[in-house]
């Protein structure tokens, strides 16, 4: 649900607050806060009073259940499709984005949509570049060891895993491609 500009009532009130948490509310007088001279309120209205004319929707787009409806602005740009948009209507239907479930489904979708557009450009006759994506031409020119030794970098633990990561999903497939081809060739010789 979007915010709008009236507020729903505090559980408490601010001398209760106050009371109970100490510190609560130093900054509710203006004149303790840092940008008071600067600040001007009431200038201009953070949210409007009324939600704005909902966005058309062409097309059915994927609704959290916690929430009744959608903002009234949303995005278009990659509507769902596919195996992978049925994975990704299934996690927003079935399960509460508080759920693991939710997420993990999400993110077999954008695995999915990885896979297909591999398969789509490998088909197409323009492959991944495998050993440009993982970085390891760049590193053999870059003095890889001295960068790398003596120093507290945030990249030492993942380092070894990106040509993994990165060529780990041509892996599975070309093993998977292997094994059916050698099971093919087995019947064709009995």
């Amino acid at each position: 649900m979007p915010y709008t500009a009236r507020k729903p009532p505090l559980p408490e009130t601010p001398e209760q607050l106050r009371a109970r948490i100490p510190g609560w509310g130093v900054d509710l007088d203006p004149r303790d806060r840092p940008a008071f001279p600067r600040e001007v309120p009431d200038e201009a209205v953070i949210a409007a009073d009324a939600l704005p004319e909902a966005q058309p929707e062409d097309r059915p787009r994927e609704r959290s259940i916690e929430h009744m409806r959608l903002t009234p602005v949303f995005g278009t740009a990659q509507p769902l499709h596919g195996v992978s948009g049925a994975v990704r209507r299934l996690a927003y239907a079935r399960f509460s984005e508080a759920r693991a479930a939710h997420w993990l489904l999400l993110l077999a979708g954008d695995r999915i949509e990885s896979a297909g557009a591999h398969v789509t450009a490998l088909l197409q006759g323009k492959p991944d570049d495998l050993l440009r994506e993982t970085g390891v031409l760049g590193e053999v020119g870059a003095h890889p060891v001295r960068s790398r030794t003596g120093e507290h970098r945030a990249d030492l633990a993942h380092a070894p895993l990106d040509p993994l990561v990165v060529v780990g999903p041509w892996l599975v497939p070309a093993a998977l491609a292997v094994l059916g081809v050698r099971a093919v060739l087995r019947r064709a010789r009995r």
